[in-house]
């Protein structure tokens, strides 16, 4: 196992629209994507797991108030992590009030061999636009594609492209940025090109479809690691492909 790391996994939604069963549907999709997992704790604000008694009531009452609170698996030596919350129309493409949800999970073998069905299963329960998982090291790199700094406009680290914040992309459907796994919707992989056989055999041989018509597309064999130089270059060859990505496309 790496000791301290943690796998991330980040989707993007419609709204809740009061109790719509999506709450219910990620939870029990995520126990299902990862075997023995039971996410039957919420986490009090002293950051301690405290068992839920009526566990589907308590999901749908969040879900009535647009957000899914910290509820996890209750093992503090082996914690796994989920939560959600609304994105205000400001803050969001097309100006449209938004759904995100995270999941952190140690990544150890088990976790990185069930990370693309636990990424679909999140990510298809919610009915998400896009999403990724990608390792805590990497993902903090990445980050700084659409951090601003002080000037203005973000640096990104390791050569990697700078990618528009949020609020500025024309529509949900576009990502914001890739990762190590990559949940595209039928509507997002529509609106980026993908697939087209022709390019993207790369990708294509890491992919699969999904029950609704998207794609999960895995950048590189094992959890991308950007100190590893064929990593950072795939990476890069993806935003090179995918210009639409983080509103990179000429208008």
């Amino acid at each position: 196992m790496n000791e301290g790391k943690r796998l991330e996994f980040t989707v993007y939604a419609p709204a809740l629209v009061g109790n719509d069963g999506r709450t219910h549907a990620v939870v029990r999709n995520m126990e299902q994507a990862l075997p023995g997992l039971r996410l039957e704790w919420e986490v009090s604000k002293a950051g301690r797991p405290t068992p839920l008694q009526q566990r589907e009531a308590w999901l749908a009452e969040a879900a009535t108030r647009g957000r899914l609170p910290l509820i996890c698996n209750g093992d503090e030596s082996y914690p796994v992590t989920l939560s959600g919350m609304r994105r205000s129309a400001s803050a969001s493409p097309g100006g449209q009030h938004q759904l995100q949800l995270r999941a952190k999970l140690p990544m150890d073998a088990a976790a990185i061999t069930a990370a693309m069905d636990v990424l679909d299963a999140v990510a298809e329960g919610a009915h998400a636009f896009w999403g990724h998982a990608t390792p805590d090291d990497a993902a903090l790199d990445i980050a700084y594609q659409v951090a601003p700094t002080l000037e203005g406009p973000p640096s990104p680290r390791l050569g990697l492209p700078a990618l528009k914040l949020f609020e500025h992309l024309g529509s949900p459907e576009i990502p914001y940025y890739l990762g190590w796994l990559n949940y595209w919707s039928a509507a997002a992989a529509r609106a980026i090109g993908f697939p087209d056989p022709a390019r993207d055999a790369e990708w294509l041989a890491r992919a699969r479809r999904t029950a609704t018509g998207g794609w999960v597309v895995q950048l590189t064999d094992t959890p991308l690691d950007l100190n590893t130089p064929v990593h950072l270059d795939s990476l890069k060859r993806a935003y090179e492909r995918f210009p639409e990505i983080g509103g990179r496309a000429a208008s």
